[in-house]
């Protein structure tokens, strides 16, 4: 269970799920669209995803090979849970970055030797 929350937790699936959530999209669609990621990170993600059966890989034959990403049924489900945690952590950003900036004051980094 911990290996399945490990990857599904991940910020990266979660935001390629987020963004596949509505429709269907090519990689160069995906990079651009999930701000920060490298490609061979994208890579990466795109294939767990797909091996834990939450998005699909279509191939399309044509010059040059066209490759879409869309979400399967199980993939949508994952959607609630993690639409869930991303109100949370809207509704709470302002507290948890002053938590943080009171935390940072109390306890400043130790200097280097």
């Amino acid at each position: 269970m911990l290996r399945i929350l490990g990857v599904i937790g991940d910020k990266w699936s979660i935001l390629v799920v987020g963004t596949l959530r509505d429709r269907t999209l090519r990689f160069g669609e995906l990079h651009r669209a999930v701000t920060g990621i490298s490609q061979r990170m994208l890579t990466l993600t795109l294939r767990q995803l797909e091996r834990d059966g939450l998005l699909t890989r279509t191939v399309h034959a044509s010059v040059p090979p066209r490759v879409e990403y869309t979400l399967t049924e199980l993939g949508s489900t994952l959607l609630t849970a993690a639409t869930a945690l991303g109100d949370w952590a809207a509704a709470h950003r302002n507290e948890i970055e002053n938590n943080r900036r009171h935390y940072d004051e109390a306890h400043p980094p130790r200097a280097r030797r």
